[in-house]
């Protein structure tokens, strides 16, 4: 087996506005080209304006067009996490939809609200569904998230009965609170069984 091949397909989902090129699922999507892993990084139409039913139908294509054979790995930052948790909630039991793995990344917390962003949350909590979505998600938040305080990240976790990392000083863990590069999400995408932690760069 080559090492492209030790890697698992992955998709990429943005969150409100995209992720710029400090961000870490930018740096993430390099690393994984570089280590020649099959990866889809797709660009919601008006990020600056998203539509909740439009993003679900492209996730849906993009969720078809992926290749069948193999482990399909999601990751998720923000209000790509919303719309995962959305997706999760109406999908069927479909083998070309269903995924291996998902890691959820600062989702907004239910009272999260944006005068360009409608239909987004509260997110559904439906723990069946993230079952059907994949056969592993995981949570993870920084400790001193404006969007989503850890007591209802807990909840959350709770409430779909998945695992969940805290990160210490880890803000929305996007480019504002330095993350970059960020290695342990790169280790989580080779094996789930990677705890996320903060990025190597903290003072």
């Amino acid at each position: 087996m080559t090492d492209a091949e030790s890697w698992p397909y992955v998709l990429l989902l943005h969150g409100y506005t995209g992720a710029g090129r400090g961000h870490w699922q930018s740096w993430l999507a390099h690393e994984l080209a570089d280590a020649g892993a099959a990866i889809d990084v797709p660009v919601f139409s008006d990020p600056d304006c998203p539509s909740l039913d439009a993003w679900l139908g492209e996730l849906t294509h993009h969720l078809e067009a992926a290749p069948r054979s193999g482990k399909r790995v999601v990751v998720a930052h923000a209000l790509g996490a919303a719309l995962w948790l959305h997706h999760a909630a109406r999908v069927p039991a479909d083998p070309a939809l269903r995924v291996d793995r998902v890691l959820l990344v600062a989702p907004p917390g239910a009272a999260w609200r944006s005068p360009d962003v409608h239909g987004f949350t509260p997110a559904p909590l439906d723990a069946a569904g993230i079952r059907r979505a994949a056969g592993w998600t995981q949570l993870v938040t920084g400790e001193n998230d404006a969007y989503l305080p850890v007591g209802e990240a807990v909840t959350m976790a709770a409430d779909l009965k998945i695992d969940l990392d805290v990160i210490p000083a880890g803000g929305a863990l996007d480019s504002r609170t330095g993350y970059g590069p960020w290695p342990s999400v790169l280790d989580w995408v080779r094996d789930r069984h990677t705890r996320l932690t903060a990025h190597a760069t903290l003072p």
